[in-house]
């Protein structure tokens, strides 16, 4: 079975070097980057990461835009079994197949940026997997963002079938 990133990875329209997608467009620059507003109970929209994994994962509906620059951006809520939480700021460049991690939510809903942000290949292992999801079978046509805001909340309430090549969501 091919995986939904290796399918999407082959549909990008950068060109490969040494296994490594180069952007197709050098001259791209990054849109401001706001910080979200603090993730709401009410807003979680619930995604199918993996079988595999026991964590339930969630984006916040109202934290997902799509900037000038093509770049999704979304808050990303991971809860464990056992009660834990991890909550991120992240973006998806559908075109590169890459994701970005912004910051670090907080109790209370403040926001840390992480030390570390830069734009990473999306890589379809466990720590990934939910990035990869959230590229490769919901948000990202290849490599075409969506359009809009609206357009992003419609295709992250319906899954695409990775494996699928006529793209029929379920």
């Amino acid at each position: 079975m091919i995986r939904g990133g290796l399918v999407a990875l082959a549909c990008f329209s950068g060109t490969v070097a040494a296994g490594l997608l180069v952007d197709a467009d050098p001259d791209w620059k990054e849109g401001e980057v706001v910080m979200p507003p603090p993730v709401e109970e009410s807003r979680l929209r619930s995604f199918f990461v993996s079988s595999a994994s026991p964590n339930r994962f969630f984006v916040d509906e109202g934290s997902v835009s799509v900037g000038a620059d093509g770049v999704v951006r979304y808050v990303l809520v991971v809860r464990t079994p056992g009660g834990a939480e991890n909550v991120t700021f992240e973006g998806i460049r559908c075109t590169t197949g890459e994701r970005r991690i912004y910051a670090s939510g907080r109790k209370g809903g403040e926001w840390v940026a992480m030390k570390r942000s830069e734009w990473q290949p999306i890589g379809d292992n466990a720590y990934n997997r939910p990035r990869a999801a959230l590229a490769y079978e919901y948000f990202c046509d290849g490599p075409a963002a969506p359009r809009s805001r609206e357009q992003a909340l419609r295709l992250l309430q319906s899954r695409r079938d990775p494996t699928n090549p006529l793209g029929v969501r379920q």
